[in-house]
């Protein structure tokens, strides 16, 4: 993989996976969409707004997982819809959600595609959120590194190996 800074090209080394690891340079483009066990949970202002083990990983080279969860394991009365919507190439329009619980407020802290292509159809209505935008984010207790850069909401836990695409430099890969 290569990096380009200025007018230089740095090549930028794969990071080995250990046992019981995955690299985001083993993922697939286009994504691809797994259904997962792993307990999912996420906190904001000291209350759980969001609480699964019926979730969805989205997949994509370069890319830690992104987490959707089922809006019934979330707690939707502490979001209200907004109007900003984003286009993806593989899975279509996403609709964004702001969150405020006890007037800490956050906007565009969740993601979800009302109506994903046919690939992506099981997705429908689950949410994707920032780990950067919330207190925390755990992948079965272990809690979440949010990966760099604003476009992106990728997990990264210690057993998601990269480098991860995000960071300044990096738009080009």
């Amino acid at each position: 993989m290569v990096k380009k800074e200025s007018k230089e090209v740095v090549m930028v080394p794969r990071q080995p996976a250990a046992p019981g690891q995955e690299s985001v340079w083993d993922y697939p483009r286009p994504p691809r969409l797994e259904d997962s066990a792993k307990h999912v949970r996420i906190v904001f202002n000291d209350v759980v707004i969001a609480d699964s083990r019926r979730t969805k990983r989205v997949l994509e080279t370069s890319h830690p997982p992104v987490y959707y969860i089922p809006p019934e394991d979330v707690q939707m009365q502490y979001f209200t819809a907004n109007v900003r919507q984003t286009f993806c190439e593989f899975k279509g329009v996403a609709r964004y959600y702001d969150l405020t619980v006890h007037e800490k407020q956050v906007a565009h802290v969740a993601w979800y595609y009302p109506t994903p292509s046919p690939a992506f159809q099981s997705l429908a209505g689950y949410l994707a959120f920032y780990p950067s935008k919330v207190d925390a984010c755990y992948v079965d207790e272990e809690r979440v590194q949010p990966q760099p850069g604003d476009f992106y909401g990728g997990w990264i836990t210690s057993d998601i190996v990269g480098p991860f695409k995000g960071s300044p430099g990096t738009m080009g890969w």
